[in-house]
């Protein structure tokens, strides 16, 4: 099976190589990578169509070289995504986070109260309508981690999970929480750790439900 991984963010795709090397070794991956979708999200201050066409050029692009399904790795880009996924229905298209949600309720209850963590702001505002979707009677704790996508980006990894574990402390009347950033994987541990809570990170979930997808006779 061949799988496109679309990123807008370096940060992202390490974690998502190691979840496939964890959970689904045998996949063949490509990676796509523009890296100024982010910056001119955060530019604009909203979607806009002119994004919603680049991402439907690399959702095409991708089609083109024969995937089998395509996985998008930043969260806050969810209605470019979901134009991408009505083009191309004859693939899986997944966002980023929804993988994550399914099993977040699946654990939890579909009246769970689930922290919602993020370290790239425009996320807080494009995911939540995902979770009036997929789970209606839940209710959403949103929760920015300030700094730690900076320190990230200065190669300070350890600052950045440090920035995660302060902001977890916010979420501690949650049933689970939910990071969802790909690159917020790293600090899973940590913040399970410091809150005692289960944590939920996108790359496994999202892998193990391209598994479920493409491979269902296995899987089952």
């Amino acid at each position: 099976m061949r799988i496109t991984l679309i990123h807008a963010m370096v940060p992202s795709i390490p974690p998502i190589m190691q979840a496939f090397g964890r959970l689904w070794p045998e996949a063949t991956l490509m990676n796509l990578l523009d890296d100024s979708l982010a910056p001119d999200l955060a530019a604009d201050g909203r979607l806009t169509p002119a994004m919603t066409d680049r991402f439907l050029g690399l959702a095409r692009y991708a089609r083109s070289t024969g995937a089998d399904a395509i996985l998008f790795t930043c969260s806050a880009f969810g209605p470019c995504i979901e134009a991408c996924a009505r083009e191309l229905s004859d693939i899986p298209v997944l966002k980023p986070n929804e993988a994550m949600i399914e099993e977040a309720i699946a654990l939890a209850g579909p009246r769970a109260r689930i922290g919602l963590m993020a370290t790239f702001a425009p996320t807080l505002a494009s995911m939540p309508p995902e979770f009036d979707v997929m789970a209606p009677l839940a209710t959403l704790v949103p929760c920015l981690a300030e700094g730690a996508l900076a320190a990230l980006n200065a190669g300070d990894p350890a600052g950045h999970d440090a920035a995660a574990v302060r902001a977890a402390a916010r979420l501690s009347d949650c049933d689970v929480i939910a990071l969802a950033q790909f690159s917020l994987s790293q600090a899973a541990g940590a913040v399970a750790a410091a809150t005692g809570k289960t944590v939920l990170t996108t790359p496994d979930s999202a892998v193990r439900k391209l598994r479920r997808l493409l491979l269902p006779a296995k899987a089952a």
